[in-house]
């Protein structure tokens, strides 16, 4: 092509974008072609999950995205990142099954304990605990097999749960934290993977109310929690994820994912209301986990259970564990 040529295609083009530029031509194809590519563009960008800027920027020169930045005594630190979250297999409230990103946080080794919760008593902190009477037994005739030091703590309310992480310093975790927790980042069905549960795996109903126990008297028909931290630690290092005693977290609950929308998707998602109170229409909470008078499919990770947050002494097995956020954000 001769120089002259150039230069006028040169000039064609700059007239034809400047024309563009100022209004005054903008055919409607091209109008159509370009406000369709930024919006296939938008929708892309809408479909991946965000990941939060870090909060503190002192990270150690070597470190890596995922990995965990530090310990906290009696407590594991779950590395930020995607998690397959619910499932399309089962229940109905547990759809849909998608990714969601969580923050770095860290999360209890063990189910809050009666020795851990005594001290919250004593101090006077556990204010619904005490205000009910109902902290230390579960019922009259048989509230005293789940006395031991070490038995998970159960039958009381989700007030009372909070109470005490805050006493702590720390909090509920959100239901998307706890299910993290304990099936890990891939979608498995239970904290030691998919085989199914049974009692050298996790404290559970087994063949017909049988138990993993053997009763304490011998005319005793009561299957009972056992110490926490009895049977094999899960995907993170975290103890009875799945029975001994169902779990409270934070959430309100929800009769599914998708209609509660972007509060339970996305980020760090806390469920309705952000777990505040109050909130309209929302009242029941979520437990989780799965307990010892229940078979052991009731305790894979994205089960959901629901139920009122007060405490009533027929309702013995509500436990639950702490978490904490880190200060990282990434």
């Amino acid at each position: 092509m001769k120089k002259t040529e150039k230069k006028k295609l040169s000039l064609i083009s700059f007239g034809f974008s400047f024309l563009l530029l100022t209004g005054t031509i903008l055919s409607e194809p091209i109008y159509y072609i370009l406000q369709d590519s930024l919006a296939i563009k938008q929708t892309e960008e809408n479909k991946k999950v965000r990941k939060p800027a870090p909060l503190d920027q002192s990270l150690p020169e070597n470190w890596k995205f995922g990995e965990c930045i530090e310990d906290i005594p009696g407590m594991k630190c779950i590395p930020a990142g995607e998690f397959i979250r619910g499932s399309n297999r089962f229940e109905k409230d547990e759809r849909p099954e998608e990714k969601v990103y969580l923050s770095e946080y860290y999360i209890d080794i063990y189910e809050v304990t009666n020795e851990d919760f005594q001290k919250c008593f004593e101090a006077g902190k556990c204010k619904d605990c005490l205000k009910t009477g109902k902290c230390k037994q579960v019922r009259p005739n048989y509230g005293w097999r789940y006395t031991r030091p070490q038995q998970p703590m159960v039958g009381i309310s989700w007030y009372s749960a909070k109470e005490y992480c805050e006493f702590v310093g720390k909090r509920l975790p959100t239901e998307a934290e706890w299910e993290k927790a304990a099936r890990g980042p891939d979608g498995n069905l239970y904290p030691w993977g998919n085989e199914v549960a049974d009692c050298k795996r996790a404290v559970i109903e087994e063949k017909g109310h049988k138990g993993c126990l053997p009763r304490i008297t011998e005319k005793d028909w009561h299957m009972h929690t056992d110490n926490v931290g009895t049977r094999p630690p899960g995907i993170y290092g975290l103890f009875d994820m799945a029975g001994n005693s169902w779990e409270w977290v934070s959430d309100y609950y929800t009769s599914s994912y998708a209609k509660c929308g972007d509060s339970c998707r996305g980020n760090d998602p806390k469920g309705p209301c952000e777990g505040k109170e109050p909130c309209k229409g929302f009242h029941r909470r979520v437990v989780k986990g799965g307990a010892w008078w229940w078979p052991g499919s009731i305790s894979r990770a994205s089960r959901r259970r629901s139920h009122i947050p007060e405490n009533h002494p027929e309702f013995h097995h509500f436990g639950f564990r702490c978490a904490k956020d880190s200060k990282y954000r990434n």
